[in-house]
């Protein structure tokens, strides 16, 4: 199956590239305010003395007649959040340093590419600080927000994103790998990592009434792990 980009662009058969999730689920799954994320992915409109202008998306959907993100999407704005985490940067300002980072790879996704892990986080902070000024301590507290997403992606051998493991709790630096979201198993709905065990059947059964104990020895998995299931589907489930 293929299906077309408003590039005209074909992309293949890879789950990673096909639309799968709602804002909703991935504004929650990311921690992230629906509106932010819908205006990184669908754009928006701003207010100028000349009258209403558009600001074009920062993330390219696959499919811009759907308002569904692809798990590549959702990498990308894993790692997007982590610039507007320390700074209220304009939109303009991070589409430019990202544009940039994007001719400098020729890549159509280079926030989820492992390029960007290697050297293009200071090629982006380099463009960036030039964009806007911020100060030494506010470039250093990017830089390790920025390695604090970028260590939650995994890559395959191609260098393209294949696992994220997304923020739980307040996005603490050394925050535990519990939850896992991997385009391949369970059509990339957050599970258990290293189970499959998904996290809406556990929520799911908690919400019922059933402990977190008794879910657990059902499971076979650890308490703290079950905890976490709970806590990444409860606000959605709400």
């Amino acid at each position: 199956m293929l299906f077309k980009t408003h590039t005209n662009q074909a992309v293949a058969d890879d789950p990673r590239e096909m639309p799968a999730f709602t804002l909703a689920e991935a504004a929650h799954y990311l921690r992230i305010p629906h509106a932010t994320l819908r205006s990184w992915v669908r754009g928006r409109y701003y207010p100028t003395e000349r009258g209403r202008r558009f600001f074009k998306p920062i993330i390219e959907l696959p499919d811009h007649e759907l308002p569904s993100l692809s798990f590549v999407n959702l990498v990308e704005a894993h790692v997007l959040d982590a610039i507007r985490r320390e700074h209220d940067i304009p939109l303009p300002k991070v589409r430019a340093a990202l544009d940039y980072v994007r001719k400098q790879f020729g890549s159509r996704h280079p926030l989820a590419d492992h390029k960007f892990q290697t050297d293009g986080m200071a090629l982006f902070l380099s463009r960036f600080e030039k964009l806007i000024a911020v100060s030494e301590a506010g470039q250093l507290a990017m830089k390790e927000m920025l390695a604090a997403h970028l260590r939650r992606v995994e890559h395959d051998a191609t260098g393209l994103a294949t696992r994220l493991y997304p923020f739980t709790r307040k996005r603490q630096l050394d925050e535990p790998k519990v939850i896992v979201i991997d385009p391949w198993i369970s059509f990339g709905r957050p599970t258990i990592t290293g189970t499959g065990i998904t996290t809406a059947i556990i929520a799911e059964r908690y919400k019922a009434g059933e402990s977190v104990d008794e879910l657990a020895k059902d499971y076979g998995c650890q308490r703290g792990h079950v905890e976490e299931a709970v806590r990444c589907e409860l606000a959605l489930a709400a």
